[in-house]
C-alpha cells in the first residue's frame, strides 16, 4: 500500500503544513514555533517539489489480475517479481520505466522514439506464470522488435521465454513467459 502513495505527494503535504504554520506563528510571535515552521517547513516544501518534478508514474495494470493468476505468483522469477514491483510504484530521477533496459536493447536513441511502457498484465500461459508489457512504440517496428528477441531473452535471465507480438500499428507487447 505504501508503494502507491507518492513520496513527493507527502513532502509537500507536510512541508506545506509546516510552512503555514511557522508563518502563522511568525504573525502572532511564536518565536520557537515559527523557527520549526521555518527550517523544516520550506525545506520539505522545496524537496517535495524537487520530487514532484522528477515523478514517474506506475504503470497501470490494463487487465485486472485473476485469483488463478496471483496463485501463479508463486512460479514468477526473481526478475518478473522485481520488473513488475519497479513499474508499478512511483519512481523518482527517470525519464521512463525500463529506460535503461531499452537502450542496451538499441531501442531508444532518443527521448522521443523511446517506446513507453502504457500497461502491464499478469496472464497464464499454458500454466505458466506470464507477465505481459504493454509498449506504445510508433518508432520501431515488430521487425525492430524481433531482431532484439534473444537478447531480450538473455536479459531478463534465466528461465525466461518471450513472445512478441503487435496487437495494433503502434503497440508491442512483450511477453515475459516463466519457462
Amino acid at each position: 500500500m505504501l508503494r502507491k502513495i507518492p513520496l513527493a505527494a507527502v513532502g509537500l503535504t507536510v512541508g506545506g503544513i509546516l510552512t503555514i504554520v511557522g508563518f502563522y506563528a511568525y504573525a502572532v510571535g511564536m518565536n520557537t514555533l515559527n523557527l520549526a515552521g521555518f527550517f523544516y517547513g520550506i525545506p520539505l516544501l522545496l524537496g517535495g517539489l524537487a520530487l514532484k518534478a522528477s515523478e514517474l508514474k506506475p504503470v497501470p495494470y490494463t487487465v485486472p489480475t485473476t485469483p488463478e493468476v496471483k496463485e501463479l505468483r508463486s512460479q514468477a522469477t526473481p526478475t518478473q517479481e522485481q520488473l513488475r514491483k519497479d513499474v508499478t510504484r512511483f519512481r523518482y530521477g527517470q525519464e521512463a520505466h525500463l529506460d535503461d533496459c531499452l537502450a542496451k536493447f538499441g531501442l531508444s536513441p532518443t527521448d522521443e522514439e523511446r517506446p513507453i511502457l502504457s500497461g502491464i498484465q499478469e496472464q497464464s500461459r499454458d500454466g505458466a506464470y506470464t507477465l505481459l508489457m504493454e509498449y506504445y512504440s510508433p518508432f520501431f517496428s515488430l521487425e525492430d522488435w524481433q531482431e532484439r528477441h534473444e537478447q531480450i531473452e538473455k536479459f531478463f535471465g534465466p528461465d525466461i521465454k518471450a513472445e512478441i507480438t503487435q496487437p495494433d500499428k503502434s503497440r508491442i507487447d512483450v511477453a515475459l513467459i516463466k519457462a
